[in-house]
Protein backbone atom coordinates (compact mmCIF):
# COMPACT_ATOMS: atom_id res chain seq x y z
CA UNK A 1 0.00 0.00 0.00
CA UNK A 2 1.57 3.53 -0.74
CA UNK A 3 -1.41 6.08 0.22
CA UNK A 4 0.37 9.19 1.86
CA UNK A 5 -0.21 9.90 5.15
CA UNK A 6 0.21 12.77 7.69
CA UNK A 7 3.41 12.85 9.39
CA UNK A 8 3.84 14.80 12.73
CA UNK A 9 7.59 16.65 11.56
CA UNK A 10 10.01 17.27 12.83
CA UNK A 11 10.87 13.67 12.66
CA UNK A 12 13.59 12.15 15.56
CA UNK A 13 13.46 14.75 17.64
CA UNK A 14 12.52 15.34 21.64
CA UNK A 15 9.09 17.50 22.22
CA UNK A 16 7.99 18.74 25.58
CA UNK A 17 4.22 17.91 26.68
CA UNK A 18 5.02 18.92 30.02
CA UNK A 19 7.72 19.06 32.88
CA UNK A 20 10.27 16.01 32.23
CA UNK A 21 7.89 14.42 29.75
CA UNK A 22 8.41 14.57 25.61
CA UNK A 23 7.22 12.80 22.57
CA UNK A 24 9.01 11.82 19.57
CA UNK A 25 7.91 10.73 16.37
CA UNK A 26 8.68 8.48 13.75
CA UNK A 27 8.09 7.18 10.31
CA UNK A 28 5.14 5.58 8.67
CA UNK A 29 4.94 1.40 9.88
CA UNK A 30 2.49 -0.95 7.71
CA UNK A 31 0.02 -2.50 10.22
CA UNK A 32 -3.07 -4.87 10.34
CA UNK A 33 -5.89 -3.16 9.97
CA UNK A 34 -9.18 -5.69 9.73
CA UNK A 35 -7.47 -7.74 6.48
CA UNK A 36 -5.21 -5.74 5.20
CA UNK A 37 -1.89 -3.10 5.91
CA UNK A 38 -2.40 -0.30 6.70
CA UNK A 39 0.11 2.75 6.79
CA UNK A 40 0.66 4.61 11.01
CA UNK A 41 2.25 7.54 12.02
CA UNK A 42 4.33 6.59 15.29
CA UNK A 43 5.57 7.73 18.26
CA UNK A 44 7.35 7.10 21.59
CA UNK A 45 7.62 8.80 25.26
CA UNK A 46 9.94 9.78 26.85
CA UNK A 47 9.92 10.55 30.81
CA UNK A 48 12.70 12.24 33.12
CA UNK A 49 12.37 10.65 36.70
CA UNK A 50 13.46 12.22 39.64
CA UNK A 51 16.83 10.90 39.91
CA UNK A 52 17.75 11.60 35.82
CA UNK A 53 17.15 8.46 34.38
CA UNK A 54 15.05 8.17 31.53
CA UNK A 55 11.79 6.15 30.88
CA UNK A 56 11.08 4.85 27.45
CA UNK A 57 7.88 3.97 26.31
CA UNK A 58 7.19 2.37 23.03
CA UNK A 59 10.59 3.43 21.53
CA UNK A 60 10.68 3.92 17.55
CA UNK A 61 13.98 3.61 15.77
CA UNK A 62 16.64 4.81 16.98
CA UNK A 63 18.53 7.58 15.11
CA UNK A 64 21.59 9.84 15.29
CA UNK A 65 20.20 13.20 16.22
CA UNK A 66 17.66 11.03 18.77
CA UNK A 67 19.93 9.99 20.48
CA UNK A 68 22.03 12.77 20.92
CA UNK A 69 18.99 14.46 22.19
CA UNK A 70 17.99 11.51 24.70
CA UNK A 71 21.90 11.46 25.86
CA UNK A 72 21.95 14.91 26.78
CA UNK A 73 18.67 14.32 28.67
CA UNK A 74 19.96 11.70 30.96
CA UNK A 75 20.90 7.93 31.25
CA UNK A 76 18.32 5.55 29.51
CA UNK A 77 17.25 2.92 32.17
CA UNK A 78 13.90 1.44 31.47
CA UNK A 79 12.48 0.81 27.68
CA UNK A 80 8.98 -0.40 27.67
CA UNK A 81 7.10 -2.48 25.99
CA UNK A 82 3.32 -1.71 26.30
CA UNK A 83 1.52 -4.14 24.94
CA UNK A 84 2.71 -7.09 22.26
CA UNK A 85 2.42 -4.77 19.12
CA UNK A 86 5.18 -2.57 20.15
CA UNK A 87 8.16 -3.90 21.39
CA UNK A 88 10.34 -4.44 17.69
CA UNK A 89 13.03 -1.46 18.44
CA UNK A 90 14.23 -2.67 22.08
CA UNK A 91 16.42 -5.03 21.29
CA UNK A 92 18.09 -2.06 18.84
CA UNK A 93 17.71 0.25 21.67
CA UNK A 94 19.40 -2.33 24.16
CA UNK A 95 22.29 -2.49 22.24
CA UNK A 96 22.84 0.89 22.49
CA UNK A 97 21.92 0.97 26.50
CA UNK A 98 23.15 -2.30 27.54
CA UNK A 99 22.50 -1.65 31.29
CA UNK A 100 18.81 -0.43 30.69
CA UNK A 101 15.94 -2.60 32.16
CA UNK A 102 13.95 -4.47 28.96
CA UNK A 103 10.17 -5.26 30.29
CA UNK A 104 8.31 -7.60 28.73
CA UNK A 105 4.28 -6.07 28.30
CA UNK A 106 1.64 -9.43 28.17
CA UNK A 107 2.07 -11.84 25.27
CA UNK A 108 4.84 -10.16 23.57
CA UNK A 109 7.57 -12.82 23.78
CA UNK A 110 5.15 -14.93 22.15
CA UNK A 111 4.33 -12.65 19.63
CA UNK A 112 7.73 -11.90 19.22
CA UNK A 113 8.97 -15.57 18.74
CA UNK A 114 6.15 -16.15 15.99
CA UNK A 115 7.03 -13.37 14.20
CA UNK A 116 10.89 -14.51 14.09
CA UNK A 117 12.17 -10.91 16.01
CA UNK A 118 14.83 -11.18 18.61
CA UNK A 119 14.38 -9.04 21.34
CA UNK A 120 15.74 -10.50 25.00
CA UNK A 121 13.56 -8.75 28.01
CA UNK A 122 14.74 -8.26 31.90
CA UNK A 123 11.44 -8.22 33.50
CA UNK A 124 7.64 -8.32 33.14
CA UNK A 125 5.61 -5.74 33.42
CA UNK A 126 2.95 -6.74 36.56
CA UNK A 127 -0.24 -5.39 37.11
CA UNK A 128 1.74 -3.07 39.60
CA UNK A 129 4.30 -0.76 38.80
CA UNK A 130 7.55 -1.54 39.53
CA UNK A 131 9.48 -0.39 42.60
CA UNK A 132 11.86 2.24 39.67
CA UNK A 133 8.69 3.89 39.18
CA UNK A 134 5.89 3.88 41.28
CA UNK A 135 5.96 6.49 43.31
CA UNK A 136 5.76 8.94 39.69
CA UNK A 137 4.24 6.38 37.24
CA UNK A 138 1.24 4.56 37.80
CA UNK A 139 0.49 1.81 35.54
CA UNK A 140 -2.83 -0.63 34.50
CA UNK A 141 -3.75 -3.91 32.76
CA UNK A 142 -6.24 -2.93 30.75
CA UNK A 143 -8.36 -6.16 30.79
CA UNK A 144 -10.51 -8.05 29.03
CA UNK A 145 -9.31 -8.57 25.31
CA UNK A 146 -8.43 -11.78 24.23
CA UNK A 147 -6.48 -10.30 21.66
CA UNK A 148 -4.28 -8.26 23.69
CA UNK A 149 -3.75 -6.71 26.74
CA UNK A 150 -2.49 -2.87 26.85
CA UNK A 151 -0.54 -2.17 29.43
CA UNK A 152 -1.32 1.91 29.99
CA UNK A 153 0.46 4.92 32.39
CA UNK A 154 0.02 7.56 33.98
CA UNK A 155 2.71 10.10 34.98
CA UNK A 156 1.35 11.83 38.27
CA UNK A 157 3.62 15.33 37.74
CA UNK A 158 2.47 16.03 34.34
CA UNK A 159 -0.89 14.11 34.63
CA UNK A 160 -0.12 12.83 31.61
CA UNK A 161 -2.04 9.40 30.41
CA UNK A 162 0.00 7.33 27.87
CA UNK A 163 -2.07 4.44 25.65
CA UNK A 164 -0.69 2.66 22.94
CA UNK A 165 -3.49 0.80 20.89
CA UNK A 166 -6.65 1.67 23.49
CA UNK A 167 -7.20 4.90 21.08
CA UNK A 168 -6.16 5.29 17.34
CA UNK A 169 -7.25 9.16 16.32
CA UNK A 170 -6.80 9.05 12.60
CA UNK A 171 -6.65 12.82 10.91
CA UNK A 172 -8.52 11.15 7.67
CA UNK A 173 -8.48 14.88 6.37
CA UNK A 174 -4.93 14.88 5.48
CA UNK A 175 -5.00 11.45 4.24
CA UNK A 176 -5.00 11.40 -0.66
CA UNK A 177 -6.71 7.98 -0.09
CA UNK A 178 -10.12 7.80 -0.66
CA UNK A 179 -10.39 4.95 0.66
CA UNK A 180 -8.34 5.35 3.68
CA UNK A 181 -10.58 7.93 4.49
CA UNK A 182 -14.24 5.89 4.35
CA UNK A 183 -12.33 2.92 5.96
CA UNK A 184 -11.18 5.11 9.14
CA UNK A 185 -14.96 6.91 9.73
CA UNK A 186 -16.68 3.63 9.14
CA UNK A 187 -14.19 2.22 12.18
CA UNK A 188 -15.14 5.06 14.25
CA UNK A 189 -11.32 6.30 14.90
CA UNK A 190 -11.10 9.00 12.87
CA UNK A 191 -10.27 12.88 14.57
CA UNK A 192 -11.51 14.51 15.91
CA UNK A 193 -13.72 11.22 17.39
CA UNK A 194 -10.92 8.80 17.56
CA UNK A 195 -11.72 5.86 20.15
CA UNK A 196 -10.46 1.91 20.40
CA UNK A 197 -10.24 0.58 16.25
CA UNK A 198 -13.69 -1.40 16.00
CA UNK A 199 -11.60 -4.78 15.19
CA UNK A 200 -10.10 -4.50 18.62
CA UNK A 201 -13.13 -3.33 20.04
CA UNK A 202 -14.83 -6.87 19.22
CA UNK A 203 -12.24 -8.66 21.10
CA UNK A 204 -13.63 -6.93 24.45
CA UNK A 205 -17.45 -8.67 23.81
CA UNK A 206 -16.56 -11.71 26.19
CA UNK A 207 -16.19 -9.62 29.72
CA UNK A 208 -16.96 -5.84 29.28
CA UNK A 209 -17.33 -5.86 33.05
CA UNK A 210 -13.62 -6.14 33.46
CA UNK A 211 -12.84 -3.54 30.64
CA UNK A 212 -14.56 -0.87 32.35
CA UNK A 213 -13.42 -1.42 35.84
CA UNK A 214 -10.10 -1.01 34.16
CA UNK A 215 -11.63 2.47 32.49
CA UNK A 216 -12.87 3.88 35.31
CA UNK A 217 -9.41 3.34 37.32
CA UNK A 218 -8.19 5.44 34.33
CA UNK A 219 -10.61 8.26 35.02
CA UNK A 220 -9.97 8.03 38.45
CA UNK A 221 -6.51 9.46 38.13
CA UNK A 222 -8.08 12.51 36.30
CA UNK A 223 -5.90 13.12 33.18
CA UNK A 224 -5.54 16.21 31.78
CA UNK A 225 -3.23 15.32 28.24
CA UNK A 226 -3.16 11.60 26.67
CA UNK A 227 -0.79 10.81 24.63
CA UNK A 228 -1.34 8.56 21.71
CA UNK A 229 1.12 6.29 19.85
CA UNK A 230 -0.62 6.74 16.64
CA UNK A 231 -2.27 9.91 14.83
CA UNK A 232 -2.93 13.28 16.93
CA UNK A 233 -3.07 13.13 20.56
CA UNK A 234 -5.63 14.71 23.45
CA UNK A 235 -3.57 17.64 24.85
CA UNK A 236 -7.11 18.90 26.38
CA UNK A 237 -10.17 18.51 27.65
CA UNK A 238 -8.83 14.33 28.66
CA UNK A 239 -11.76 13.11 30.76
CA UNK A 240 -14.18 14.62 28.43
CA UNK A 241 -12.66 12.78 25.21
CA UNK A 242 -11.39 9.61 27.32
CA UNK A 243 -15.30 8.93 28.10
CA UNK A 244 -16.70 9.72 24.79
CA UNK A 245 -13.75 7.42 23.15
CA UNK A 246 -15.06 4.50 25.29
CA UNK A 247 -18.51 5.21 25.98
CA UNK A 248 -18.41 1.75 23.89
CA UNK A 249 -18.07 -0.07 26.91
CA UNK A 250 -21.32 0.53 28.50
Amino acid sequence: MSEKIPLYKPLYTLKPISKNIWIADWDVVKMWFFLFKAPFSTRMTVIKLNDGSLWIHSPIAPNKNLLKEIDLLGKVRYLVSPNKIHYVHISAWKKIYPDAIAFASPWVEKRAKSQKIEVNFDKNLEEKAPIYWESEIEQIFFKWSRFMQEVDFFHKESRTLILTDMIENFEVDKMDSCFLKILMKLAWNAYPNGKTPLDFRMTFLWNKKLARESFEKIIAWKPEKVILAHWRCYFENAEKELKRAFSWLY
